[in-house]
């Protein structure tokens, strides 16, 4: 999981059907990454296209999937916890293959992406390195990558509240260069196990996620390296493009 969908940075003009905590409320100003609330029209869209559940309205799998969706959506577009409504920041903890526990303020510098690709590999077999990456190269990367978003879905919930067990998919299509590949236009996905431990109020406490990461880098290595020639031709196509002046919030997915 990025550990949910990643979505355009676009300002949202409504609500969403699958996230929650979007909009500002009772008269608290959240701080958004990009200066407003996310859209995940794109992502959305995906998700619609591609699920292989359909989850009837209001049963266990469909709350665990939107709550899961809101709670990445926070930790992708806020950048204080005390705005944060899906976790409980004093006791979060975020656990990925076994690996040490990450605090919430740990998760959120870190941001979704190198959370969940941290390896304890020895550096010369690292595929991708977690620790070089900031927040902002590592949403950038993939969303080139994935330019249509990364959607999320629950395949099956195992056991309900204060312990949820369940097993999820994660997908997109690699139509844009990964770390000098070139794109393919294939579906890219992985399928995972995770635990989460909410409080009495639904708040996450503690959250476990057990995937193998060559599941998916698979798929983004596959596309031919791009030579140093390409990289120069799009470089220059780059900087011969009209500059264009507007909103920040471009479509990038």
């Amino acid at each position: 999981m990025s550990t949910g969908d990643d979505a355009p940075v676009t300002v949202a003009v409504a609500g969403d059907k699958y996230r929650s905590f979007l909009k500002d409320e009772g008269g608290e100003k959240i701080q958004w990454r990009h200066g407003g609330p996310p859209s995940y029209d794109s992502v959305n869209q995906l998700f619609e296209e591609g699920r292989t559940k359909e989850w009837p309205k209001g049963s266990l799998e469909e709350l665990v999937q939107n709550a899961i969706k809101s709670w990445e959506m926070e930790l992708s577009h806020k950048t204080r916890l005390q705005d944060f409504k899906t976790i409980n920041p004093e006791k979060f903890k975020l656990s990925v293959n076994g690996r040490e526990g990450l605090s919430a303020e740990e998760t959120l510098k870190l941001g979704s992406y190198n959370a969940l690709l941290k390896s304890s590999l020895p550096e010369e077999l690292k595929y991708y390195k977690a620790e070089e990456e900031s927040f902002e190269s590592s949403h950038e990367a993939f969303r080139l990558a994935l330019p249509r978003g990364f959607a999320w879905e629950i395949l099956s919930v195992y056991s309900g509240p204060p312990v949820i067990a369940f097993k999820f998919r994660h997908w997109g299509f690699f139509e844009g260069p990964f770390k000098g590949h070139a794109p393919t236009g294939e579906k890219v996905e992985f399928i995972g196990l995770g635990t989460i431990k909410v409080d009495e109020t639904l708040r996450v406490e503690d959250v476990e996620i057990y995937y193998d990461p060559a599941e998916f880098f698979g798929g983004l290595f596959k596309g031919p390296p791009i030579s140093e020639s390409t990289k120069i031709d799009d470089k220059i196509a780059e900087s011969s493009k009209p500059l264009i002046h507007g909103s920040p919030f471009s479509n990038k997915a």
